[in-house]
């Protein structure tokens, strides 16, 4: 069932929302060579609890970490580690949660470790502008295919591949919701959307082959052929007005400036 919000929900949403875009931007601020994934993490869940949140992945479905850090070939649910070390040329997707009055707040930037070669660098730009390209479409009468469809093109025209198993969804009291958000599909199909939807949208665009699978630890999905991933994402209302993000903290560009501005 999809959950329509009002108005004055979508508002207190922007609350959660910024809690989870300021420890997103904390966590990026914090990757360098040398630091554990495990760092960042405990860093996150001490700025989220400080601002009266809970961490949303925290124990979410067993999931031991406050935030996912993927690097690398890791495409999404990477664990933080005491043992897992960044380096130099590195990048890193990390995806944060905030709960806060009830209301989730979900999303995810990737980042640069030192000195990122050109080729994964063009990645990251990619995919960050098939985030952007996605949300353009987030307007009541498109339908959850137009959406995919921006994305897809986008991504496929410049040689990426598009990730199927994993996707966007709706957002609200819990942090998967109704519906499901594609990072592929047709213009005109699926589910039309309409004022108060929230949605997030996640691109995650692979340098070489889309085709993935999971690790032993049961969280972390890897690329198959060992290539780097990218991952982005925003929590973003639907309105009469156009798309409204959500996960937003109004702090302007990015800084440290890496994986382009928000």
């Amino acid at each position: 069932m999809i959950h329509i919000k009002t108005p004055e929900e979508i508002e207190q949403m922007k609350q959660a929302g910024g809690i989870s875009k300021s420890a997103l931007r904390l966590a990026g601020s914090l990757v360098r060579p040398g630091v554990s994934t495990r760092e960042i993490d405990a860093a996150v869940e001490g700025f989220i609890r400080l601002h009266g949140a809970t961490p949303t992945f925290k124990g979410y479905g067993g999931f031991p970490g406050s935030v996912c850090s993927s690097v690398n070939e890791q495409i999404v649910h990477g664990i933080p580690s005491p043992e897992v070390f960044l380096s130099d040329g590195d990048i890193i997707s990390i995806d944060t949660g905030a709960t806060y009055a009830g209301w989730v707040g979900d999303n995810a930037w990737t980042f640069y470790v030192g000195c990122v070669p050109d080729e994964v660098r063009g990645l990251c730009e990619v995919t960050r502008d098939c985030l952007r390209a996605g949300i353009e479409q987030a307007v009541p009468g498109n339908h959850l295919g137009d959406i995919g469809h921006a994305v897809q093109e986008l991504a496929e025209t410049n040689g990426y591949g598009v990730v199927r198993e994993y996707v966007g969804h709706g957002v609200g009291h819990v942090m998967h919701e109704d519906p499901n958000v594609a990072n592929y599909g047709k213009r005109g199909r699926g589910v039309r959307l309409q004022a108060g939807m929230v949605i997030a949208i996640e691109p995650m665009i692979t340098l070489g082959s889309y085709e993935n699978h999971t690790l032993s630890n049961g969280w972390t999905v890897v690329t198959d052929d060992g290539l780097q991933a990218a991952h982005y994402e925003n929590t973003v209302a639907v309105t009469k007005d156009g798309p409204v993000i959500l996960t937003s903290d109004d702090e302007g560009p990015w800084c440290p400036l890496q994986g382009g501005e928000k």
